[in-house]
């Protein structure tokens, strides 16, 4: 295999700069170009449009460059585990959602800990719906169903219905649902790239209420409405199986028997040839096995 090569195309690539790749590897840009060209040469494939505004990946190229630099990335890894002394000391990139990290997986975290104290796990969280833009080896993403080239496993679907303190829903009490949802603060969780109000409109048209929408606050996290909403007031939208243990204390109240699926779940995502390596199989059948056992937990009571 052409490393020198495979470097070059790595470092041009995720800079989409021949300057700034060479400047990576503090090396010529000629010989970064010689590099890319014979790698090129060699697979019959052009692996980057080159015009003289700016440099981009063809098709090929965009297949390519995730596979090398997770592979280099490993590679190194491993070299230093060795060098370090240190083989059983490895370390997995997992992603996790931030409100389903403080709600549910911290927990699950502590008992992998107990069970595998050898391996090592960087827990990463960033708010963006789907896949995250920086490397992993494994990721839970929340989303809508979806086909790619990962292996994808269902993990937790998710239940809503609108949630709100004890003193909020005492002041709708002997109102429609219809009618308590127009006199309080709608409380918005943003999805990436969607309207501000994206989840309470698709809740509001699958339950057939006609409620406005634009008003209210907006967070980027589930758990930080939830918060808001326990210490002022305003209604969310809240996943009732993750917010159990809110339900059960008090702390949050389902005022109406309103639950319905809204299409997003938590997916755990990975790459198909790396479920070849035992660490990360190992891993995923641990997550799946979990997660298993929390849907299979009761649901919160619905009101009476």
């Amino acid at each position: 295999m052409p490393l020198n090569a495979l470097r070059a195309f790595e470092a041009v690539g995720q800079n989409l700069s021949f300057t700034g790749g060479a400047s990576a590897l503090s090396v010529s840009q000629s010989a970064m170009s010689r590099h890319v060209g014979g790698l090129e040469e060699l697979l019959g494939k052009q692996l980057f449009v080159r015009d003289a505004s700016r440099l981009s990946l063809t098709a090929a190229g965009e297949e390519l460059l995730p596979v090398v630099s997770k592979c280099l990335d490993r590679l190194e890894q491993t070299m230093n585990s060795i060098r370090d002394d240190d083989v059983t000391g490895r370390s997995l990139r997992l992603h996790v959602p931030p409100s389903l990290l403080q709600q549910l997986f911290l927990p699950m975290l502590r008992d992998f800990h107990v069970e595998h104290p050898d391996l090592r796990l960087d827990v990463s969280s960033a708010h963006v719906t789907g896949l995250p833009a920086t490397d992993f080896d494994m990721a839970i993403v929340y989303d809508r169903p979806n086909v790619d080239d990962r292996i994808t496993d269902l993990l937790w679907m998710v239940r809503v219905a609108p949630l709100c303190s004890p003193a909020t829903a005492a002041s709708g009490q002997g109102k429609s649902l219809e009618a308590f949802l127009k006199s309080e603060e709608l409380l918005h969780v943003k999805l990436d790239g969607e309207p501000r109000d994206l989840l309470w409109t698709a809740y509001l048209r699958q339950s057939q209420l006609a409620v406005a929408t634009p008003g209210g606050l907006a967070f980027d996290t589930t758990i930080a409405a939830a918060q808001y909403a326990m210490a002022a007031n305003g209604v969310f939208l809240g996943d009732i199986d993750m917010f159990a243990q809110e339900i059960a204390d008090g702390r949050l109240v389902m005022p109406y028997d309103a639950v319905i699926e809204d299409g997003y779940g938590y997916y755990l995502k990975l790459h198909a040839d790396d479920l070849a390596d035992p660490v990360i199989s190992m891993l995923r059948s641990w997550l799946i096995s979990r997660f298993g056992a929390l849907r299979q937990a009761p649901s919160p009571p619905a009101p009476d």
